[in-house]
């Protein structure tokens, strides 16, 4: 659309034109500042670049207002954002680093939210019927600080190019239920190693927290891969970073339950069969969490714009 067409318009038939017009052409200052108000009204997040004093207006009134080192002096003091380089490629740069960020974050959110909700329900329950602490305090403090360590890492994590195609909204409903399907299906795999200690293994006090120290732990690191990411597992490339941690971790976790300390923090050497068991309730919670995923996303999807 050409200028000299839109100014025939008036606001609110820009506003619901806007989005139908996909380039304006050799038009004034102040309509581009018009422009970029009928698109915000829209629902749009707008971003204007511009260098000239006739560009200040619409820089100041869009989201995020863009200039250059070389522009004019009102244009930089108007402007949320400028560019040392006078170049596109650096805005493309920054719009993928800002949606990796953004999706770390995201990840985090659904390892900590489903994490924490499925064990406020294994601890409630098992308090219930426990004649004793299902973990102590120090051992609910070690399986926090093991279990964060790797959590950090995502900040860093690799981002699969589909999620980094399309913007993606804060989407609380979304959240919500992901904490409480993943929350759900990780206090359940808990409670199956209850079972396991109290009826096959006859696991008494610190027998039984170490077992459930070792199985949440364990399971924490390997939802944590399934859940960073959309895709199957194998088909999604962690970072280094997260991998070391959550290896260290693990070795680290198993070192500490057959070191001396152990009875510092009132765990036990546990047998080989109990170990093995541990492992394998992480792993078949493993598969049914990456089955569940892949039903989760055909259900529910992002917010995108």
């Amino acid at each position: 659309m050409l200028g000299e067409d839109l100014s025939s318009y008036s606001i609110s038939q820009l506003n619901k034109k806007v989005l139908d017009i996909d380039i304006f052409a050799e038009i004034s200052p102040n309509q581009k500042e018009k422009i970029i108000r009928a698109y915000k009204e829209a629902g749009e997040i707008v971003g204007y670049m511009g260098d000239g004093i006739n560009d200040a207006p619409a820089i100041k009134v869009a989201d995020v207002g863009i200039s250059v080192d070389t522009a004019a002096d009102t244009a930089k003091d108007a402007a949320s954002i400028v560019l040392l380089q006078n170049s596109l490629t650096v805005l493309l740069s920054g719009i993928k680093e800002g949606r990796r960020t953004f999706i770390n974050t995201l990840k985090y959110i659904f390892v900590a939210t489903s994490a924490n909700f499925g064990n406020m329900f294994s601890m409630a329950g098992a308090s219930l019927f426990l004649k004793f602490l299902p973990l102590l305090p120090k051992q609910i403090l070690l399986t926090n600080l093991l279990t964060d360590f790797p959590s950090l890492q995502i900040a860093s994590d690799s981002v699969d190019e589909d999620w980094l195609k399309n913007p993606v909204k804060w989407d609380m409903k979304f959240i919500k239920r992901f904490m409480v399907v993943f929350g759900i299906i990780s206090s359940l795999f808990d409670y199956v190693t209850f079972f396991v200690l109290i009826y096959i293994f006859k696991a008494k006090e610190s027998y039984f927290q170490t077992g459930w120290m070792l199985e949440s732990v364990i399971s924490a690191m390997v939802v944590m891969l399934i859940v960073r990411t959309a895709r199957p597992i194998f088909k999604s490339k962690p970072s280094k970073k997260l991998i070391v941690a959550i290896v260290c971790v693990g070795i680290l976790l198993v070192g500490i339950i057959y070191s001396p300390i152990n009875s510092y923090l009132g765990l036990v050497d546990l047998p080989i069969k109990a170990l093995l068991a541990m492992f394998l309730i992480s792993f078949v919670y493993a598969l049914v969490a990456e089955a569940l995923k892949k039903e989760f996303y055909k259900r529910n999807s992002f917010s995108r714009k």
